[in-house]
């Protein structure tokens, strides 16, 4: 067998362990894309059911009914424009809110993501405000509140004292978003000197339903000392982790939710992170010191607690306004935030605009293809040198067909001669491995992309593609495995690359010519499981370079005929 036949069946065999060993691969390392939200069958877009889309979702393992739950003890309601809920007067606790601006599904009875749920229901997950020390009030100290909602501009204050004189008051207020601030007071009015420090906690019963990646970090936090740590779930008992510091917040990340106490950023706490037993999962901010309190002394301390979704404006707001240190770490934008963020806001300006993410992502990626445009030139310029250079490379194939290694020896003394660089090509695809990374990051870690429609039977860009002509367009009744279910777009997005490369010059070597004619068909079952969003901006920068050498070819009617010569 010739060489170049071993070479190809090499580049076949490794294109067939890509192609069915990438679901596996990507599952962990590089996630393809949310969910997907619908599903095409009998001709017709139908919403997928996402029981596990909130933190706090409905189970059939739930303890009791929830709605029993929240009836059985005293509350608070919670009422602002974004949230919705009930503060639990027995143990001063935040263990019902659900977020009314996004829903489980994109279906328009969707029920609102449920964030916190209290104990003893399906999923627990609740917050809660209290002291460390002799006579605090404990898990079923019931409080005395001041009102019956909690509402922004209308704080509650929920009291309670002790035999022994000592007065507890917790004064919580809420902005027009997720923020929560706690104030937190306790008054010696007895007789002893006592010792009682602020403890605050963020409980979750079970891990999240959301995988935590590689590229996105699902599960516990905190930032301390300047820097974010993110932990594994399974890390969690392993080992305590706690982290003493002055400016920083511990809680729980979920891929797009996040519920984090904040504690005041100039009073030295401890942060930790643990795992308790029943399958129980703990944030806690404790303050390092204790005061001591004698009779008439009173001490009051600040904690925020973020309980929302992790909208990328929003927490930056935070951080800046509330000088929470690090609070877009809550958001794992990775080593690349530096393009990634940038490209968001961009992106992000675009939809407001337009109105729909779809054409920002065609409208970003024109932005990008004239950022790039004199690099493209520069490529296009390398192209027609090699184009015009390629009776003299046949002339050398033909002559030292026999010899390897003198050939590469030719070829190369005639790129110097000639002054072509055959590498040159290869920059603007460079340059764009890292734009189209970020654009990866940003679909699938930021909530504005989330059930974000595009046109006709896309509604969601974050998820793949639904529409499949595998099940004859979801009239034949089954669901193709998800590395066969070749979408419409991703379809689109391989034509559109083969013509591409059909513009391109010919390789010299034969190999080389199967393995690009191979190529955008073994992309296209790659990049299928992607995000729609991925694929749009990939078709846009096709017909993009497509045009832009056709008007080249256009200008230059040389470089197409220079081959023939």
């Amino acid at each position: 067998m010739k060489q170049d036949g071993k070479n190809f069946i090499l580049f076949a065999a490794f294109a067939a362990l890509i192609l069915f060993g990438w679901p596996v691969i990507s599952g962990y390392f590089f996630p393809t894309a949310n969910p997907p939200v619908t599903k095409i069958e009998g001709g017709e877009t139908k919403v997928v059911a996402n029981p596990a889309a909130d933190p706090a979702a409905d189970s059939p393992t739930a303890v009791r009914d929830r709605a029993q739950v929240i009836a059985e003890t005293p509350r608070v309601r919670i009422d602002t424009p974004l949230l919705a809920g009930s503060i639990n007067l027995k143990g001063a606790r935040l263990d019902d809110l659900v977020l009314k601006r996004y829903d489980e599904t994109v279906a328009r009875n969707s029920p609102p993501i449920r964030l916190l749920s209290p104990a003893g229901a399906a999923d627990a997950y609740f917050a809660g405000f209290g002291w460390q020390g002799a006579g605090a009030p404990d898990a079923n100290t019931v409080w005395q509140a001041t009102g019956d909602v909690l509402a922004p501009g209308r704080p509650v204050t929920l009291d309670t004292a002790t035999p022994a004189g000592l007065r507890f008051r917790i004064k919580l207020s809420v902005d027009q978003n997720y923020m929560f601030t706690a104030e937190q007071t306790v008054l010696n009015a007895g007789g002893a000197p006592v010792a009682l420090k602020p403890y605050n906690y963020v409980l979750r019963r079970g891990r999240s339903k959301d995988q935590d990646q590689w590229v996105a970090h699902v599960g516990p936090m905190a930032v301390r000392d300047g820097s974010a740590v993110y932990i594994d779930w399974d890390e969690m008992g392993e080992s305590e982790h706690r982290y003493p510091t002055t400016g920083g917040w511990a809680g729980f990340t979920d891929h797009y939710w996040l519920t984090a106490l904040v504690p005041d950023q100039k009073a030295p706490v401890e942060l930790q992170l643990r795992e308790r037993p029943g399958d129980l999962f703990g944030a806690e901010a404790t303050w390092r010191d204790a005061a001591t309190l004698n009779r008439g002394q009173s001490v009051t301390q600040t904690t925020r607690l973020f309980a929302g979704a992790k909208e990328v404006d929003l927490i930056d707001r935070y951080e800046g306004e509330l000088g929470i240190v690090q609070f877009d770490k809550a958001i794992d934008w990775g080593w690349f935030r530096i393009i990634e963020k940038p490209i968001f806001y961009y992106l992000d300006w675009l939809f407001k605009l337009v109105q729909n993410f779809g054409v920002a992502i065609m409208l970003l990626t024109l932005t990008i293809r004239l950022l790039l445009f004199p690099i493209a030139q520069k490529q296009f310029a390398s192209m027609a040198g090699m184009r015009a250079l390629q009776p003299k490379m046949k002339a050398l194939q033909a002559k030292y067909k026999d010899d390897k290694p003198r050939l590469q020896q030719e070829m190369m003394q005639l790129y110097k001669t000639e002054k072509v660089n055959p590498l040159a090509g290869c920059l603007p695809m460079l340059l764009q491995v890292p734009i189209m990374f970020a654009l990866y990051k940003v679909l699938i870690l930021t909530i504005e992309m989330r059930h974000q429609p595009f046109v006709l039977w896309i509604r969601d860009l974050s998820a793949p593609d639904p529409l499949t002509p595998v099940n004859l367009f979801g009239l034949l009744p089954f669901t193709p495995p998800s590395f066969l279910a070749i979408g419409v777009i991703p379809i689109l997005l391989g034509i559109s690359m083969w013509a591409q490369f059909k513009l391109n010059p010919a390789p010299m070597d034969d190999v080389q010519k199967q393995v690009f004619a191979i190529m955008p068909w073994m992309l296209m079952f790659i990049m299928a499981p992607f995000a729609v969003g991925l694929q749009v901006y990939w078709i846009t920068s096709n017909v993009l370079t497509m045009a832009q050498q056709w008007w080249l070819y256009r200008q230059h009617p040389g470089m197409k005929t220079a081959v023939a010569k």
